[in-house]
């Protein structure tokens, strides 16, 4: 139990009228410290009771004085205030803690499967800073739900079936060179592709010529399909390296044209189920009903879309995963697709659509404007990682030249300052790529967090301290209000795992780990840890020490960040 939930339980035997998960809610966080470290306002209270909350207040506290969890207790208005005995702190939270498994982690997900489709590059193309959100996001949210015990099945939806690839095939017949191709990766293929929008524009046949050519790959034409083969292995081959650097993996690549063969039942089952109509040639499931525009599932050259595959592809998981849910980690522009193909799936009779949830985020463009990869306006992430990584060994070789393990050290950091970066905000916020911003090291940042846990693993090197020892926890020893800082944020951790997987907002461990971190540097500043004249005081502030550093490398491991030893 925490703290929180030892105060609610006190406050439910005084009012028996209320249940714990209401109390809970109802307790707060005073604004100044000066109040105390819990509030519980009265004002909900006034109409059962027929009393005014101020006199309601004054009865309760009356009744938690004596309480030995709390070291005060009084009616302010219409609040009851609280002050947490220092010492008690110190054992709830150690025995919270110390109770056997990892903490934070829970078995609410035990016998249930999420399924999570992040990233979800597109072949032939650039790897940009823009995919970095799907990726670090989703990963995220991965890591969240396994720590609660749930089994997370990884999908990458890639990119590698549609128009596009008639665009590229046609762009390569014509412009194409296979050693230069071969030489460039995806880059080359970006060089031709980019050439193809630019000559289309003057010659608007080409366009004509992709869509003719990507209905013959559908078809099964030899030619183009080896073709578009050797564009998904050249892919493959070099996003794995950005994958590598990221420290990502997926249970399965399975590509939109994966689900082809599987497209054909589900038009049958429209058809079927009377959902599906004609429109100027094309077909269509109307959605007017639902105050949404008709979604298209067949062009008029029989060609399937996103939609169609997106159908198959959910049908096949639940029956393949029997996923709980499937999260689809995608960019807030494509919510009107989610919400159509959704609704599709309930037309069709299959509650288990309830489970499918879009996970949106805000947009990434660039200062000079929205990335294009059509115009050739893109960042690659792999440059982005290398530049991090380049400038974190620089900062290294000036400052601690003889570090060991130097490129290691460079390359964790130096990709936890750009995953941190983009896990600081809410995944809603549109951002602007800035280099600048995205390589600033000072601050709330990854490298501040990371440093911090490089620190405090020093301390404990230096103690020959490597496991966590309890007993060592005196609450006399860290009483203090920077030790209980320390300890009051620890013990947030479980509630704030739950609340970031919640509402799939990795931000909620970023911003704690920010917290988490400062406070045990005030806590550093202020206390003599291993000077400490008092060895029961200084094998307490290294107890406090330990644990803090456990947590922070849970958080961190939490959203993709690593944790090295020395910087």
């Amino acid at each position: 139990m925490t703290v929180k939930e030892h105060i609610a339980g006190m406050l439910q035997q005084k009012l028996p009228t209320l249940d714990l998960d209401t109390i809970l809610s109802m307790l707060e966080i005073p604004p100044e410290k000066e109040m105390g470290d819990y509030a519980f306002p009265c004002f909900r209270l006034a109409k059962e009771m027929r009393k005014a909350p101020a006199l309601i207040a004054k009865d309760t506290a009356e009744a938690l004085a004596g309480e030995q969890l709390l070291e005060s207790v009084q009616a302010v208005g219409p609040y009851v205030n609280m002050r947490v005995n220092k010492a008690a702190v110190v054992q709830i939270v150690t025995e919270e803690y110390a109770a056997g498994h990892p903490f934070g982690s829970s078995d609410e997900g035990e016998g249930k499967t999420i399924v999570l489709d992040y990233s979800s590059i597109n072949i032939a193309k650039p790897f940009h800073v823009g995919h970095l959100r799907s990726t670090a996001i989703g990963n995220a949210i991965h890591k969240l739900y396994r720590y609660l015990g749930y089994k997370t099945v990884r999908v990458n939806h890639l990119g590698d079936y549609g128009t596009q690839f008639g665009k590229l095939v046609v762009a390569y017949r014509k412009w194409g060179n296979k050693e230069e191709i071969e030489q460039k990766g995806i880059r080359g293929l970006l060089d031709i592709y980019v050439r193809f929008h630019k000559e289309a524009e003057q010659d608007p046949s080409l366009d004509d010529e992709a869509r003719s050519t990507f209905t013959a790959l559908e078809n099964g034409d030899e030619e183009i399909r080896e073709i578009w083969k050797w564009f998904v292995d050249i892919s493959l081959k070099e996003v794995s390296k950005v994958y590598d650097l990221l420290d990502v993996q997926f249970d399965y690549y399975l590509g939109e044209s994966f689900y082809m063969d599987k497209t054909d039942a589900v038009v049958k089952e429209l058809q079927e189920k009377g959902l599906l109509e004609e429109s100027e040639g094309a077909m269509i499931v109307d959605l007017s009903d639902c105050d949404m525009p008709p979604a298209l599932v067949l062009k008029k050259d029989g060609s399937t879309l996103y939609t169609t595959r997106d159908l198959a592809a959910a049908i096949y998981r639940k029956k393949t995963y029997d996923f709980y849910k499937c999260l689809y980690v995608t960019g807030s522009e494509q919510s009107l697709h989610f919400s159509q193909f959704f609704k599709i799936l309930e037309k069709m009779g299959y509650s288990w659509s309830k489970g499918l949830v879009h996970v949106p985020f805000g947009l990434m463009s660039l200062e000079t404007g929205k990335m294009s990869t059509r115009n050739g306006q893109v960042v690659f992430l792999q440059d982005l990682l290398d530049e991090a990584i380049e400038k974190t060994r620089r900062i290294i070789e000036e400052k601690n030249p003889n570090l060991k393990d130097i490129d290691q050290v460079a390359t964790q950091v130096g990709v936890g300052a750009v995953v941190f970066n983009d896990l600081f905000n809410s995944r809603i916020k549109d951002e602007v790529f800035a280099w600048d911003k995205v390589l600033n090291f000072d601050g709330e940042t990854g490298p501040y967090v990371q440093y911090t846990f490089a620190r405090a693993s020093s301390i404990l090197r230096k103690a020959g301290v490597d496991v966590f020892h309890p007993e060592d926890m005196k609450g006399e020893c860290l009483s203090d209000e920077y030790a209980q800082e320390v300890l009051r944020i620890i013990e947030q951790f479980p509630e704030k795992v739950k609340e970031a997987a919640d509402r799939y907002e990795p931000y909620v461990i970023t911003r704690y780990a920010v917290a988490l971190a400062s406070a045990f540097n005030r806590f550093y500043h202020e206390n003599a840890i291993l000077s400490a004249e008092d060895e029961t005081v200084r094998k307490a502030r290294t107890a406090l020490t330990k644990m803090m550093a456990e947590v922070l490398r849970s958080a961190l491991s939490l959203i993709g960040v690593q944790t090295p030893e020395e910087m």
